[in-house]
């Protein structure tokens, strides 16, 4: 089966990629005379993981003349020991797209299983609870973030600039005072078919954007959202709450609890690969 539609990548992108890491061939497999030698190789999850990037890294093992036997979809949970990609061809194919193809499923991997940790914590909250990943993503990186957020259960807060309404403080400084009320107005007139979000960063702040679609609580603690959610209530705003800034695995299910319908997350970003063991073996020729 060829990957080429299930991979976010095209192929002309995972070239890049493998250009990047074999720039002029493979000097140490060619020197030593083996690069026709048939082969097997098997990526195995170290350790319990989300599988996320499988469909691009068996994509790329195909371009470099492999043949992909076996694979888990991104979004799969693997316990340790756990088969996830299973590969055949010649030594110099399987070299040359090793270290590219365990590198994308550590990576994305590390973030789908972090995403889930929270997602998981967070549901245990409130079972309705959504975790949104933040756009701080490694530059140039954004789809395979975006995918590994996927992966993990989790959704996307904002893939950009140019998709959301979302008001921080940082424009209204340049609103002239602008009453919140006419600052809303405005924008779903100009944009009627999106929700207006509004950052705000203390408990008053998110009573005067009340009417506002969607209130991101910027840091806030705990009680902090707890309380907002209770006065936002008491003056019938039916605003989303979305807790943001500082959410984890170790809080997620506080946050939930405390009435927070959306955590937005950046930690998923920062989080280490998970450790992806790959296994040769030296294959019967056909």
């Amino acid at each position: 089966m060829s990957f080429t539609s299930l991979s976010i990548f095209s192929d002309h992108e995972l070239h890049q990629l493998l250009a990047e890491d074999v720039p002029f061939g493979d000097l140490t497999t060619d020197s030593l005379g083996i690069t026709a030698v048939p082969a097997q190789m098997r990526f195995y999850a170290r350790d319990p993981m989300v599988v996320c990037g499988a469909e691009e890294a068996a994509r790329l093992l195909q371009l470099c003349g492999a043949t992909v036997q076996y694979w888990l979809p991104s979004g799969t949970p693997a316990p340790a020991e756990t088969l996830m990609l299973e590969v055949s061809g010649s030594t110099g194919a399987l070299h040359r797209g090793w270290k590219t193809a365990q590198t994308l499923l550590e990576w994305c991997g590390g973030m789908a299983s972090s995403a889930a940790g929270i997602v998981a914590a967070a549901r245990r909250g409130h079972p309705a609870a959504l975790v949104a990943g933040t756009r701080k993503n490694v530059p140039g990186q954004r789809r395979l973030a975006s995918k590994a957020f996927r992966a993990g259960g989790a959704i996307m807060h904002r893939n950009g600039l140019s998709e959301t309404l979302l008001i921080f403080a940082e424009h209204r400084q340049f609103l002239a005072g602008e009453a919140p009320a006419a600052t809303l107005a405005r924008l779903r007139q100009q944009c009627p078919e999106k929700r207006v979000v509004v950052e705000v960063a203390t408990p008053d702040e998110a009573l005067r954007w009340a009417a506002a679609d969607v209130l991101q609580l910027e840091k806030f603690s705990v009680a902090a959202v707890a309380e907002t959610v209770t006065a936002l209530a008491s003056c019938g705003s039916a605003a989303v709450v979305a807790a943001a800034g500082g959410i984890t695995v170790h809080n997620a299910e506080e946050y939930a609890r405390a009435g927070a319908k959306l955590l937005v997350t950046t930690a998923p970003h920062l989080a280490p690969p998970r450790d992806v063991q790959v296994r040769f073996a030296v294959a019967a020729a056909v």
